[in-house]
């Protein structure tokens, strides 16, 4: 890989920006979890996935791009001197390079792949399908259908969730209902670009890959992750217009119709993303 150099005003003005970004995006978050309220929406992205706000605006520049005068790295895991400043040592990258080519072939594999537009997001009604309401995830909202409308709901469709940690927390009885049975091992074969869930995990394998990529590229799937996360819930069988959510009513032929334009909405707007990170994958496998 080339190796640029950034000078300090360079690198100081992106990380600047980037922590201005993030502080814009994680401070409802953080003053709900002061506050100790909880958000089934907009918490997903913190507590479904492991990265925390704090990792999220520290900022790093990817493998192989050298800090010059950048003494504020000098104790930061991953960096060692190098000539004209400080980069991420070899070590670094040579550690993941089992993630990398699992992540490279998710990837691969869901841009070799047409995208699926018609789940309709029934993963969520599959969730709490015949479940007790004190078994439901969200029980402080209620269902807009009703347990037995929900369960109905789910019956009078065709599930095919291709989405191995959607499918995972299906309820028992909701399984057998699946045309696919994903596993973690099927994951590089089955992933699609029209699952919501495929695109919003381009930001668990960005940050998994934290430091070798770009801070930013970890907060632009960040945030496409966040826009997709109120559709997927919008279009769940949870009543959330107490927090201001129009539910989108797959049920329906109009609210089926809605869910797909928006779900090709995102793919649209998840595969540059997607390709953006293959390509850093690509890079940083040929480094290692």
């Amino acid at each position: 890989m080339e190796r640029p150099t950034l000078s300090r005003p360079t690198w100081l003005a992106r990380r600047a920006a980037h922590e201005a970004r993030v502080d814009g995006l994680v401070a409802p978050h953080l003053a709900r979890r002061r506050t100790g309220t909880r958000h089934p929406v907009e918490d997903f992205l913190f507590t479904y996935y492991s990265h925390r706000p704090a990792q999220l605006r520290r900022w790093h520049p990817g493998y192989g791009v050298v800090l010059a005068s950048a003494p504020e790295y000098a104790s930061v895991r991953g960096y060692r001197p190098v000539a004209g400043g400080l980069s991420l040592a070899p070590s670094e990258l040579l550690s993941r390079r089992e993630s990398l080519s699992f992540v490279r072939s998710v990837l691969a594999g869901t841009l070799s792949r047409p995208a699926q537009f018609g789940c309709l997001g029934l993963h969520e009604w599959a969730m709490v399908y015949r479940q007790s309401a004190s078994d439901v995830r969200h029980d402080a909202y209620p269902l807009r259908l009703g347990s037995s409308g929900t369960d109905a709901v789910v019956e009078s469709h065709r599930m095919r969730c291709s989405h191995f940690d959607a499918y995972r927390f299906f309820t028992e009885p909701a399984r057998p209902l699946n045309a696919l049975s994903p596993s973690r091992a099927s994951q590089a074969v089955l992933e699609q670009g029209g699952c919501l869930h495929a695109n919003m995990d381009l930001y668990k394998w960005a940050y998994k890959l934290t430091p070798l990529v770009p801070s930013e590229l970890v907060a632009d799937c960040f945030e496409l992750a966040r826009e997709i996360r109120v559709l997927d819930m919008r279009a769940s069988p949870y009543d959330l217009s107490a927090l201001g959510y129009e539910p989108v009513r797959i049920e329906t032929p109009d609210g089926k119709a809605e869910y797909a334009s928006a779900q090709r909405s995102f793919a649209s707007r998840a595969e540059p993303l997607r390709r953006r990170l293959l390509d850093q994958v690509e890079a940083l496998l040929d480094a290692a």
